[in-house]
């Protein structure tokens, strides 16, 4: 996958441990994520979420990326490849900078990744959210993704896993 034809309106790479500061400055301020799934962030929980993998997948399938409108990162992004099956791709996380936050630019993110996967051959996107999360629940509804009818556990909070076809 060529991540860097993820957007046409912004730079995307991979991140890694030099950009941990940058990803801590934006995930702090979106307090309200971190109420609905706790524990806050921490510099190390950043790092464990840069490793952390489903079952049966391999680092090659995981894209751990930064979106940057010039040298400010304004989402991140957690994409697992050919999961939960081989036609599909998995959000683990996405968040975007508190200070661009209902302006559309998630949407558009959001947008321009689907269009990139399906030119690739996936057929669905999936990812979850925590129940009671509104705010999650409305961005994901308004950008075409449907509950499964699939919840779990995750501890100290409900996941509700939703789909989206391409």
């Amino acid at each position: 996958m060529n991540i860097a034809l993820l957007s046409s309106n912004y730079n995307v790479r991979r991140l890694n441990i030099a950009d941990v500061q940058d990803i801590y400055s934006l995930c702090i301020r979106n307090e309200s994520y971190y109420r609905y799934c706790p524990p806050f962030v921490t510099k190390h929980s950043i790092l464990n979420d840069m490793k952390a993998l489903p079952d049966g997948k391999d680092i090659s399938d995981k894209y751990y990326i930064g979106y940057y409108n010039g040298k400010e990162l304004i989402a991140v992004m957690d994409l697992i490849m050919s999961y939960p099956k081989e036609q599909n791709a998995f959000i683990g996380f996405f968040m975007t900078s508190l200070l661009i936050q209902n302006t559309g630019i998630g949407s558009c993110i959001i947008d321009e990744l689907c269009q990139y996967m399906k030119k690739s051959g996936i057929t669905g996107l999936r990812l979850g959210w925590a129940k009671g999360n509104l705010h999650a629940e409305h961005f994901w509804h308004k950008n075409g993704f449907q509950e499964t009818g699939i919840t779990y556990n995750a501890g100290s909070y409900t996941v509700v896993l939703a789909h989206r076809n391409l």
